[in-house]
């Protein structure tokens, strides 16, 4: 006798179909309303600052300028700031940073998922450890010495790779593990070695969680100045490091608007890369879902 009134009272408590409609329909407005203040208040707050005078700068607000001057203040930092090569010095960093980080970390990933033993457990614990063991900047800048790779880009390069390679470790490792051994069988029957296993079976399945690592590690990167500072420090320039120094040495002291100019160029790059392989990222990411 119960069953049917417990059953009857679910059915009364079950939302519509109708709700379930407007719920649908209104998430979309409600994702919008909470991304715009995160996100859109602190851009606007980057581009009406840039498109000011100096004297409108001075105390930043979201209001507009009394009259643009974005492309005057671009113009201005561009020269003043040495932006060009600051830019090639982050492009020198940044490319061998990444690639050679993701890799070795896919590398390493593909070993520690498929070898399943007790010694391969302890090494991932300790390779995915550098996600929350912070580094030791004074360790790091005395091997550096000791090796004679202190102020160098190739110090640097190695800094990052160390720094990284745990994150993207974490990130393929769990992936690694749903793709079929039988592929790896497969391709060793025709007569294939492990590095050619993993460059022509396993590397092209892992481009969908690739795509994501790759966008953490180019934001990581790209943006550093703590590590930059301590290793490449007054011998080579990235664009975070020379606004840092730029701004210490007094140049845009006071002149907000030219840092938040910098910002903006110094922001470009990324941007236009991402715009451009957004398609090639989403459908890496799409298809690894599918798969």
């Amino acid at each position: 006798m119960t069953v049917p009134v417990f059953g009857s009272a679910a059915r009364r408590r079950a939302p519509s179909p109708v709700a379930r409609g407007w719920a649908a329909r209104l998430r979309p407005f409600a994702v919008v309303a909470l991304v715009v203040p995160v996100m859109g208040v602190p851009l606007w707050l980057v581009v009406v600052t840039a498109g000011k005078s100096q004297g409108e700068a001075l105390s930043p607000d979201l209001s507009l300028p009394s009259r643009w001057h974005l492309w005057e203040n671009l113009a201005q930092v561009w020269q003043q700031g040495e932006v060009p090569m600051a830019f090639l010095g982050s492009l020198l960093v940044v490319a061998p940073s990444v690639v050679l980080v993701l890799t070795f970390g896919s590398m390493a990933s593909w070993i520690l998922a498929r070898r399943a033993s007790r010694p391969n457990a302890v090494l991932y614990a300790l390779a995915i450890s550098g996600i929350v063991l912070p580094p030791a900047v004074v360790t790091i800048v005395l091997l550096l010495r000791q090796l004679g790779l202190a102020g160098s880009p190739v110090g640097m390069i190695g800094v990052y790779v160390g720094i990284y390679l745990s994150t993207v470790i974490f990130f393929v490792t769990g992936f690694v593990r749903t793709v079929p051994v039988s592929l790896e069988e497969a391709a060793r029957m025709d007569g294939a070695g492990p590095v050619r296993v993993f460059f022509s079976v396993i590397l092209p399945l892992l481009r969908p969680v690739l795509a994501t690592a790759t966008i953490l590690i180019c934001l990581y990167v790209w943006n550093d100045v703590f590590y930059a500072f301590f290793v490449v420090g007054g011998r080579l320039d990235t664009l975070p490091l020379n606004l840092f120094q730029v701004a210490n040495a007094g140049l845009y002291l006071n002149n907000w608007h030219l840092i938040f100019a910098y910002v903006i160029l110094m922001s470009l790059p990324l941007l236009i890369v991402f715009a451009i392989a957004q398609r090639r990222i989403i459908s890496g990411i799409t298809g690894g879902a599918v798969k």
